[in-house]
């Protein structure tokens, strides 16, 4: 599925709700679901990081609706690759961190 038209889906099941909910309670429940993806990343549960992600995604999209933005336009800074060097893969900060 294009990332418009799941983007469309989710306005047209969520938006009435997010609106009521408002800009900065949608993005708290972002979070909580970034803190829920790293908890079954801790666990390495590939099925509940699914879930997870996915939900991630949805309140991602919740929030762009909200906010009156594309989210397929905005993805599209990274067409040719790394926006900051342009390459594929990405040539940026070549050393890793461990966290």
């Amino acid at each position: 599925m294009e990332l418009r038209k799941w983007q469309e889906i989710i306005r047209e099941t969520y938006y009435q709700k997010d609106r009521r909910r408002g800009v900065d309670l949608t993005f708290i429940w972002l979070v909580e679901e970034l803190g829920e993806v790293a908890e079954a990343l801790r666990k390495r549960d590939k099925e509940k990081l699914k879930e997870e992600l996915s939900d991630l995604l949805a309140w991602t999209m919740s929030l762009a609706n909200l906010l009156d933005i594309d989210l397929e336009e905005a993805m599209d800074r990274y067409r040719n690759g790394c926006p900051k060097c342009g390459r594929i893969p990405c040539v940026c900060g070549e050393e890793i961190r461990d966290i």
